[in-house]
């Protein structure tokens, strides 16, 4: 897969927690990716710090010593409102885990967690990202291929005509490809906090989405019995 172009050399990182032993293999981890990062202890830090470093993404652990994660979030987000944000949650539990997307973090991660998995997700996150700022950004999967402007889509070399929603969706499968996205993740990021969202309502709006894209090529996406929705390329 390829995005393109790239205007974040090198990302930056920002990350708020000040618990040690849950975070203390992400920073070094991150800087061996290449990327500039820089670590603050309390929520109050974060956001004159941020002021300055301008970072492209950011972690925060939902518990800090002074302010609720979630809070440090939206505080950082006045002045950066498309700063993409991971939370750390210490309980691994799906309540906290919806909540804190339905608050508007992009994805949220449990501790201890596995680094290699939440590297991937913070590129994904990057990607996403991009994607939103560059007017010439694509994604590319195999022969399917997603333009952020105009809305394009192609499926070998044909073009797909896709409603608003069903971009929206498209987009959130192929930056992070490979990857389940369950049902309230999708319902968080493609419906209104108000707005009533059933499995069969997900389900169908998956199902359109997949017979538009699947009739030019072999299948791609792919629905995970009792966890959500991949795309991913599958050997026939």
């Amino acid at each position: 897969m390829k995005v393109e172009p790239d205007r974040f050399d090198p990302p930056r990182f920002l990350l708020v927690g000040a618990d040690p032993r849950g975070t203390r293999r992400l920073e070094p981890a991150v800087v061996a990716e290449g990327w500039k990062a820089l670590r603050v202890g309390t929520g109050a830090a974060a956001t004159p710090v941020a002021a300055t470093f301008q970072p492209h993404v950011a972690v925060i652990e939902l518990v800090l010593p002074d302010l609720d994660g979630l809070q440090v979030m939206h505080l950082l987000r006045r002045d950066r409102p498309r700063l993409p944000v991971l939370v750390l949650a210490a309980v691994d539990r799906a309540e906290v885990r919806t909540h804190a997307l339905v608050e508007g973090g992009d994805d949220c991660v449990s501790t201890p967690f596995h680094l290699p998995e939440l590297l991937s997700r913070l590129r994904a996150l990057l990607r996403r990202k991009r994607m939103s700022t560059d007017p010439a950004a694509s994604i590319v999967i195999g022969d399917l291929a997603l333009h952020e402007h105009p809305h394009q889509v192609r499926r070998g070399g044909h073009p797909v005509d896709l409603t608003v929603s069903e971009f929206e969706l498209l987009r959130h499968l192929m930056t992070n490809p490979g990857r389940v996205l369950s049902r309230d993740y999708l319902r968080s990021r493609l419906w209104p906090p108000d707005q009533t969202v059933t499995v069969r309502m997900i389900h169908q709006h998956v199902a359109r989405l997949r017979k538009k894209i699947d009739a030019h090529g072999p299948a791609l996406i792919h629905t995970v019995r009792g966890l959500g929705y991949i795309l991913e390329q599958r050997k026939p």
